[in-house]
């Protein structure tokens, strides 16, 4: 009956966008003012055959239960754009005498596009509203029922319109009483021979096995008698006791592996985040160049020294890197010992403070920017006598020259700029290069403006 159930939601979801496909296809005609001709109505079959031959390989129709409904637009969006540019290729290469206008064309990409987003969204919606009444659910088993089993299971019930109900917990050891657990006693249903005959005997759907790597045979054994079942299981291994960054599962030849610290993003979204970066400091260098100039006269005329201050600090790849930023200190410490600026810091010049205060000292950094040192958005740059400093009293401190340096960030825009006397205020980087994304740096670059204008930071000294 569940699969049942599933695969009518396929079905619906297959006819529905099959639907939206040439529903927006007539519309776009009408947009643009042209009628839709028979060659018109069997180009937009031809893309729908082409848009479900590449969903299904795509898992676009597979079940999303706990599945984000982000990921979810998402690859919708790529089976949708994909479709579109094999579609263009073939009337541009072997049907061009059907002739489909460019404009009528592109019409038909964005309004298919934000149509098939909004119907997702719709029924994701409505599927969710139809389990919460009971129906279409998935009984959930989870082994063991140590703090780990219990995390999996607190994470499934904060999810109620997956369709996903966890009705208990099995283990030996603690049935035994041989150890403690956080599950509550009324949840706990047995040991792993009962997991395995509940599922014998259709009782379960789903079973998630969130055993510790040193488990392996105890997983092999379970997993073999389960086999005898139709419940489907699930591994949730412990990786994240390792402080993963962007873990993903690669290809060695023909092994597979996972990756432990690897770059946040992939090579295509770097090229996006340096186009950003070089046309967002040029256009802001062009505005900004003569209030520049101006500052680093005022910065001479007010105090002995140079008008840019340039401290050695750790970029990419924990190679040293030197940071522009007009001075704001009658000193100039760059050696093994920086004692970071506290509040009343005599060496600040009354210039200075305000430079620091309303975070103009930083736009020569812009420069950093363009040369390829730095970035727009990522971790703060510290000092190298800081960095040797945290390195050691931060786990996977370093993980954070994975990326380039960054003239905001994540921790800046959480409040955490200036003197960092706290440990946690140095871990907020680490934390954004987990839930990096190219629109996160979007999110931070508009709080930043907002924050400079509405909300200067008060630790920033």
């Amino acid at each position: 009956m569940i699969q049942h159930s599933q695969n009518k939601f396929a079905s619906v979801l297959r006819l529905a966008e099959s639907a939206l496909i040439m529903g927006s296809l007539y519309l776009s005609c009408q947009f643009v003012g042209q009628h839709c001709p028979d060659a018109v109505v069997a180009i937009g079959l031809v893309q729908v055959v082409i848009f479900l031959l590449i969903a299904e390989p795509s898992s676009l129709y597979a079940s999303w239960r706990g599945t984000p409904l982000k990921d979810e637009l998402v690859r919708m969006a790529s089976v949708w754009l994909g479709s579109c540019a094999i579609l263009a290729l073939i009337l541009q290469n072997i049907l061009p005498e059907l002739g489909l206008p460019r404009d009528l064309f592109l019409g038909w990409v964005v309004l298919n596009l934000l149509a098939l987003a909004l119907w997702r969204t719709f029924f994701r919606i409505a599927v969710g509203m139809y389990r919460n009444r009971g129906q279409n659910r998935h009984k959930v088993a989870i082994a063991p029922a140590d703090q780990r089993g219990f995390e999996v299971g607190q994470v499934i019930e904060t999810m109620p319109r997956s369709g996903l109900e966890v009705i208990g917990w099995f283990d030996d050891r603690i049935q035994a009483g041989d150890r403690e657990s956080p599950v509550p006693a009324d949840r706990l249903l047995g040991g792993l021979d009962d997991l395995v005959s509940k599922a014998r005997d259709g009782e379960i759907q789903r079973i998630y096995l969130a055993f510790p790597l040193s488990a392996t045979e105890r997983v092999r054994y379970l997993i073999q008698r389960l086999a005898d079942s139709t419940a489907s299981v699930y591994i949730v291994p412990d990786f994240y006791t390792f402080n993963l960054i962007n873990s993903r599962i690669i290809h060695l030849g023909s092994l597979t592996a996972i990756s432990v610290f690897e770059l946040p993003y992939p090579e295509t979204d770097w090229y996006l985040k340096r186009a950003f970066d070089v046309v967002f400091s040029l256009a802001f260098l062009l505005v900004a160049a003569i209030p520049m100039l101006g500052i680093a006269l005022a910065v001479k005329l007010t105090s002995k020294g140079p008008a840019i201050f340039k401290q050695k600090r750790y970029g990419l790849e924990g190679q040293e890197i030197e940071v522009w930023k007009f001075r704001s200190m009658r000193t100039q410490d760059n050696g093994p010992v920086v004692k970071q600026a506290v509040k009343g810091d005599p060496r600040i010049t009354p210039l200075g403070a305000f430079l620091r205060k309303s975070s103009l000292d930083e736009l020569p950094q812009f420069i950093n920017v363009l040369q390829g040192s730095m970035s727009i958005v990522g971790p703060r740059p510290h000092a190298v006598a800081h960095n040797e400093e945290y390195r050691r009293k931060i786990e996977g401190y370093m993980l954070r020259h994975k990326v380039k340096p960054g003239i905001t960030g994540w921790a800046q825009v959480n409040g955490w700029r200036g003197e960092t006397e706290t440990l946690d205020k140095m871990e907020n980087d680490i934390d954004y290069l987990r839930r990096w994304s190219i629109w996160l740096d979007i999110k931070i670059c508009i709080l930043t403006a907002w924050q400079l204008v509405f909300k200067p930071s008060q630790n920033a000294y």
